[in-house]
């Protein structure tokens, strides 16, 4: 299987399709949609790149918080990009993130159990600091590509306090939305759902804030984000997000 998701051919057709089935769910699901103007208002008063942060279950339906929002707005000053991560399947995502009109950042953390495998981090990490700089907009899952789910890594924060960004925590639930028995319990949304999509209050990462208190916020902020859509989507409110079945 991982030999034929490397198939150029393979992949550029699986990217279609799931581009095609991104876009029906982006158009037909009923969203609610908060937190956009104060989003803004924030690219406003302070230049700069963001780094957005969304859970890496939520992937399938990540782009239509640009479709929604973020592709109009005239805060944007430079392109937008999300990360990808080397692995087989995740070429056939940057195909589909590509018919987006996104540009991708292919690579990920490196595997300890495989140091002498190159996953491109370096240079993943390496362009999307320039992009930032220049004041464009870098999409990534902060607990992404191998967990634990719903926990922020430093990655985020060290990649935004390094180029001199902030971070947005964002959030976006639809109902009804199964699930896979996967670590992250992926989600495949359906389209004519109910939908939310919910940016935090972005967080300024300041040399002088240390690293674990910059994830911390983070964490927190993906958590209540996440809360809010999926109150707003239509589930339950549950006690612990992080690990948590919904």
């Amino acid at each position: 299987m991982k030999s034929l998701l490397r198939s150029p051919l393979i992949a550029s057709l699986l990217g279609y399709i799931i581009w095609a089935w991104m876009a029906l769910v982006g158009r037909t699901t009923r969203w609610r949609i908060e937190g956009a103007e104060d989003a803004r208002a924030f690219l406003r008063q302070h230049p700069g790149g963001l780094v957005i942060t969304c859970w890496h279950e939520t992937i399938l339906l990540m782009p239509s918080g640009w479709t929604q929002c973020v592709r109009s707005w005239p805060e944007r000053r430079a392109r937008a990009a999300m990360m990808i991560s080397l692995s087989p399947d995740g070429a056939a995502v940057a195909e589909a993130i590509r018919h987006l009109d996104l540009d991708v950042v292919r690579g990920s953390k490196s595997n300890k159990k495989k140091v002498n495998k190159d996953k491109g981090g370096a240079r993943a990490i390496a362009e999307a600091s320039t992009r930032l700089r220049e004041g464009g907009f870098i999409c990534m899952t902060p607990d992404g590509p191998r967990g634990p789910r719903r926990r922020a890594s430093p990655g985020a924060a060290t990649l935004a306090q390094r180029a001199g960004a902030a971070i947005l925590p964002y959030a976006i639930a639809s109902k009804p939305a199964p699930r896979l028995d996967t670590w992250d319990r992926f989600i495949i949304p359906l389209p004519f759902a109910r939908g939310a999509i919910v940016f935090g209050p972005p967080i300024l990462c300041g040399r002088e804030v240390s690293l674990d208190a910059l994830t911390e916020a983070l964490q927190t902020g993906m958590d209540i984000a996440t809360r809010r859509a999926e109150d707003l989507a239509g589930y339950k409110p549950l006690p612990d997000l992080a690990g948590a079945a919904t």
